[in-house]
């Protein structure tokens, strides 16, 4: 005794016109949010070959006098300037040391160093002496090496001032290098500098004399331009692949291009049923326009096939 076929399953209906104009607004919808990622990561690809090409073009330059690059108190660096080797010479001004926190190097917690540097002509400058690693209770370093005394010449990398910082630090301490703000956290306060600084700062190349104790060595700048630009071809084949998957499944719901098994399965059943008749029912009853079988049609023809 052979087994019952099982139940057929319910035929999907074709999708309404309604039904086609929600899947397209939602193609393009979703095509849009790609084409918006992609053009964000393109801007992000040009910004930063932008300061790629910036860095190399001024950070191997020769150094200049501070002067030709900061004419005076209250200069700001401009921004063709930043990363560009500078000279000076004068002392450092150890008793107003400040501590920057919060700044990793090569992912390594600690400290940076941030003395002011007094020029010979008057000028005052912070200077990121270097890097220090934490103390045992990591709210400050165990000990910090002080600056070589007396007259010194330094070499050192400009870099714009940053923001000022909102964040609260321990006395001694900032989170961000502004110049008014690392001035300012140092023990006497920034009187002693006022009218005499520069929107600016140093990050240490050398030192003539060296230190007694060297400071860790401040990394070269990042030329890593990222995966910003494999990132906006990947949107855009994002936003390519939601229009045309919309295209094909129209096409194949709708026009019926494809012959599938069920298809040349159906046909092979009407012919063997129809061949009395020579076949010119079957072409007869064929329509202009061929459409997928429902799940029952096929059962039928199965059924007709294989009776037992």
């Amino acid at each position: 005794m052979t087994a019952a076929p099982p139940a057929p399953a319910a035929a999907r209906s074709p999708r309404t016109r309604r039904q086609w104009v929600t899947l397209g607004v939602g193609a393009v919808v979703l095509a849009a949010l790609c084409v918006l990622a992609a053009v964000w990561q393109w801007h992000r690809y040009t910004d930063r070959t932008t300061q790629i090409q910036l860095v190399e073009s001024n950070y191997s330059a020769p150094a200049a006098p501070l002067g030709e690059i900061l004419p005076g108190p209250g200069a700001a660096l401009a921004a063709d300037d930043v990363w560009r080797p500078a000279t000076l010479t004068g002392r450092y001004v150890p008793e107003a040391t400040v501590l920057l926190r919060n700044r990793p190097v090569n992912s390594t917690p600690g400290f940076h160093v941030l003395v002011p540097f007094e020029s010979d002509d008057g000028t005052v400058l912070v200077v990121d002496r270097g890097f220090v690693l934490l103390g045992e209770d990591a709210s400050r370093p165990d000990a910090v090496p002080e600056p070589p005394a007396g007259p010194v010449t330094i070499v050192v990398t400009l870099r714009a001032d940053e923001p000022a910082s909102s964040r609260g630090a321990a006395p001694g301490q900032v989170q961000a290098i502004a110049t008014s703000q690392v001035l300012a956290a140092g023990p006497g306060g920034a009187g002693w500098a006022e009218g005499r600084t520069v929107e600016a700062y140093g990050q240490l190349r050398s030192e003539d004399p060296a230190p007694a104790e060297a400071l860790g060595a401040l990394p070269p700048p990042d030329t890593d331009p990222g995966s910003h630009l494999s990132y906006t071809f990947q949107w855009c084949v994002f936003a390519l692949g939601a229009v045309a998957g919309y295209v094909l499944l129209w096409r194949r719901e709708t026009r019926g291009d494809s012959v599938t098994a069920g298809d040349l399965l159906l046909a092979e059943a009407e012919a063997a049923g129809d061949a009395g008749t020579g076949g010119s029912a079957v072409r007869a009853r064929r329509p202009e326009r061929r459409r997928r079988p429902t799940d029952e049609e096929l059962e039928d023809a199965l059924l007709e096939r294989h009776p037992d």
